[in-house]
């Protein structure tokens, strides 16, 4: 039974981790509607609003930090949950980043299939009882020490270290008399759809799972920000928690989905729709790094980040799968390096560097083996370790042909849903996750039946296995759940009407045009800006670059942010207030594009009435549409005079297609 506890804990806290990092990562192309009428009969697929704020309140709840810190911290937790114990040391980390200016508060929530979590909540409510606040988090991190070693002898000894009236202690695990302020933490917790632990509540901002050092980082720094300004404007700063939970929500917030209308929120009760079928067909390419037979009866594709935790703990996991089928599994590498990541981009580029001498694998080893290690200096001893010639690799890395191959791999994984890491797809069956070996191998074990019963039939293996397999599993898929509509292939011609007040930046009357439909909210997006600059630079008279909008439904704040541009287009200020967005790209809410507008010079009042108007948003829903009919269904996607350029690809890409452009017959 315990061993089932733990293997069902294991995969409910990958789960949730790996969750959370795609809801931040952005990622993505989706299948866009065709048109509104059939945006409107698909679906609902209800989201929940990444910035929304709820209501965590710290009642009498154990409090650690100065009562006027800026930014208050609410941590619902388990002691028995392995995952609750591995995020300590990051929130150390944190607190030892932003000196005095964090509040801690605890919220129970032992999970009822970790049989020692209850006792332990009572363990640290004991200590609180006898010693207070200070006595309370002296037991908590020695609970958290011990776990997941908390039996009674376990939870005595935690007594003894703190100093505690055991006579005492023992009497209060027995009556259970704190166990209604557990069961009210836990009740707030499964209210604000922060069932599974960890979660926290950084200024109410939700954030779930054990996640990374850099994300929570990146949350604290936008709040504090937030109550920086709210200082700054009168607020004292020990009323601040209060003053932001001020109208927060008490229950999960949805936001925007297809065939809702833009704004309006979808019901939490609604249910969501089913998951989309996970068959998709990943192509591999004849230069992708391979580990097996090119026969193999089962291929294992890996959308994959060198930086991603979860990432490092599927790796084992994958070995294991390869010893327990051998000679059957071949696994390819795919890169996807996630922009939260800061090395991640280096080291995929570093990889890259090693796969050119032949080394991608070891080198890949070296980089798993510690992925603390990812500077620059890390990446060039490992270089070295891996034996390769270390004049090429630091010539590779500054060539354009790595990078493109990357930025192929992210354009691949958006196209297939993998906007999270790691992502694999067993012969073309998506499997989400760092999903424990006791979960993955049915799996594999399900697929390779498949291909025995495709040989059975009297076809033999060979390299074209895989894709035989693939069509295979897509021609078995349900009919609701076939794989989205093909991306648009890069160099396929177009046409592409321009309004005559769309916004153009250049010589109206250039050899070239760049349309970009973009996202404001897109991460792509805002990477691409610079290689549109340096196009800019570059060609001055010669290209005009035009703006058409595609706001992805799974970005909350696209449309807004959208209609807030169309808003300052209007007073001629678009190309001014796109700049802001993209530069402060984390921050978009309406108090920003109202901050934007009036150091913009803009009229308010107008400014708001535009932003309100169904004209502006029938302007932006036509660009949508518009998208949608060319087979553009993700960000940004460009097309110069008429050639589409998929994603936000290196300006050596960009100046091929234009220079081409600009020598063809006008």
């Amino acid at each position: 039974m315990k061993h089932v506890s733990w293997i069902l804990a294991l995969v409910v806290g990958l789960a949730i981790g790996f969750t959370s990092r795609s809801a931040l990562t952005g990622a993505g192309r989706p299948t866009a509607p065709p048109s509104a009428a059939a945006a409107a009969q698909r679906p609902v697929r209800p989201q929940e609003d990444p910035r929304a704020v709820y209501r965590a309140a710290l009642d009498d709840s154990p409090t650690r930090g100065p009562a006027a810190a800026l930014v208050t911290i609410v941590e619902s937790s388990d002691f028995e949950c392995p995952f609750c114990k591995r995020v300590g040391p990051t929130l150390k980390q944190l607190d030892e980043a932003f000196p005095g200016k964090l509040r801690w508060s605890f919220k129970h929530n032992p999970l009822p299939f970790h049989q020692r979590a209850l006792p332990a909540a009572l363990a640290a409510e004991a200590a609180r009882e006898q010693k207070g606040d200070a006595g309370f988090w002296a037991m908590h991190d020695r609970l958290f020490e011990s776990a997941p070693a908390l039996d009674d002898a376990a939870l005595e000894q935690a007594d003894t270290a703190v100093g505690l009236d055991l006579a005492r202690f023992r009497a209060a695990l027995t009556s259970k008399a704190a166990e209604p302020r557990i069961r009210r933490d836990q009740a707030m917790a499964t209210a604000l759809g922060a069932s599974a632990t960890p979660a926290f509540f950084i200024n109410g901002r939700k954030l779930s799972g054990a996640q990374p050092f850099e994300n929570f980082r990146a949350l604290v720094e936008e709040e504090l920000r937030k109550a920086e300004a709210l200082v700054a404007a009168g607020t004292p700063p020990a009323e601040i928690y209060a003053q932001v939970m001020q109208g927060a929500a008490t229950a999960p917030v949805m936001v925007n989905v297809p065939g809702a209308a833009p704004g309006a929120p979808t019901p939490p009760s609604q249910p969501a729709a089913p998951p989309p079928s996970p068959y998709r067909m990943v192509t591999v390419r004849g230069d992708d790094p391979v580990r097996g037979p090119a026969d193999a009866k089962l291929t294992v594709v890996l959308f994959s980040d060198f930086q991603c935790p979860y990432c490092g703990r599927v790796e084992p996991t994958l070995k294991q799968l390869e010893e327990a089928f051998k000679g059957q599994v071949r696994v390819v590498w795919k890169q996807q390096p996630l922009p939260m990541h800061p090395n991640a981009m280096p080291a995929a580029l570093a990889s890259e560097a090693a796969r050119e001498q032949g080394k991608f694998w070891p080198f890949h080893d070296l980089l798993f083996q510690n992925q603390q290690a990812l500077s620059q200096a890390d990446l060039e001893r490992a270089a070295v370790a891996a034996k390769l010639d270390l004049r090429r690799f630091k010539a590779s890395l500054a060539g354009p042909v790595g990078k493109a191959r990357i930025e192929q791999d992210q354009q691949l994984a958006a196209q297939v849903g993998a906007s999270g890491t790691p992502n694999m797809f067993f012969n073309c069956r998506q499997v989400v996750g760092a999903i424990p070996f006791e979960a993955m191998k049915p799996i594999a074990e399900e697929e390779l039946k498949k291909v025995d019963a495709l040989l059975a039939q009297g076809k033999k293996r060979g390299p074209d296995l895989y894709e035989r397999a693939c069509n295979a599993n897509l021609a078995a898929a349900p009919a609701q759940a076939a794989a989205p509509a093909a991306a648009p292939s890069p160099g396929k011609a177009v046409d592409v009407p321009l309004r005559a007040d769309d916004p153009i930046k250049g010589n109206l009357k250039a050899p070239v045009t760049v349309v970009v439909f973009s996202d404001f909210q897109c991460p792509f997006c805002s990477r691409v800006e610079p290689t549109l600059k340096q196009v800019e630079q570059a060609y001055g008279p010669k290209v005009r670059i035009a703006w058409k909008h595609k706001p992805l439904p799974f970005h909350p704040n696209a449309m807004p942010a959208a209609l807030a541009a169309e808003a300052a287009r209007e007073q001629g200020k678009f190309w001014q207030m796109h700049d802001k967005m993209f530069a402060a790209q984390q921050e978009l809410s309406p108090a920003a594009y109202e901050r934007w507008a009036r150091e913009l010079g803009l009229d308010l009042a107008r400014f708001k009435a535009a932003q309100a108007s169904d004209k502006l948003k029938a302007r932006v829903q036509e660009d949508d549409q518009l998208g949608s009919r060319l087979g553009i269904d993700g960000t940004p996607t460009m097309a110069v005079n008429g050639e589409l350029v998929v994603g936000a690809v290196p300006f050596e890409t960009l100046k091929a297609v234009i220079d081409r452009k600009l020598s063809a017959p006008r």
